[in-house]
């Protein structure tokens, strides 16, 4: 799972450390395990417990999304990429899995809904998005990357290339 995004990410760390780099298939005893590897490695790394929490918080949201979003291409598998990487006073989180050709266009109008809004404006999206009752077929309403955007504090950065007739690679950044 290579792409441009991915390689530009890994480029702009100017010398950050990466904590973590997973690529694999992706279930849910994988998570707890990779989970587990990230509390650790924040514990050393930031001294700053509430720091700590909100890169953990929005980590278990990221491995969520890629575990219920992830649309089998590589033999059936659902195969990820996701990284965590400290630079400076920051972290950067990627995240990478394939999609549905089909499922590209609702979700980057999403994304681009989300990083149109503000604080408060993202606050009241929350809320309709959990007051509308719709749900997808994993389940969330789509509140997961809206968290992810409300919790970061930060614009999302995201990528769609296509990589077959049926599926793309999607890759979101989020900073913190």
């Amino acid at each position: 799972m290579e792409s441009q995004a991915i390689k530009q990410f890994t480029e702009n760390l100017n010398g950050g450390a990466v904590l973590v780099n997973f690529q694999g298939e992706v279930h849910e005893e994988r998570i707890s395990e990779i989970l587990g590897d990230v509390e650790q490695k924040l514990e050393v790394a930031e001294e700053d417990f509430k720091k700590q929490r909100k890169v953990y918080n929005i980590l278990v949201e990221t491995l969520q999304n890629l575990y219920h979003h992830t649309d089998a291409f590589s033999d059936g598998q659902k195969v990820v990429t996701f990284m965590l990487a400290k630079s400076g006073e920051g972290y950067s989180i990627l995240a990478a899995n394939y999609i549905d050709l089909d499922n590209i266009a609702p979700l980057k109008a999403k994304l681009d809904k989300i990083n149109s809004l503000d604080k408060e404006g993202l606050r009241s999206y929350y809320k309709e998005v959990l007051d509308n009752g719709q749900y997808s077929v994993h389940g969330g309403g789509g509140l997961g990357i809206i968290d992810i955007a409300r919790k970061s504090g930060k614009k999302l950065d995201y990528d769609f290339s296509d990589v077959s007739d049926t599926f793309g690679l999607y890759v979101l950044i989020i900073k913190v």
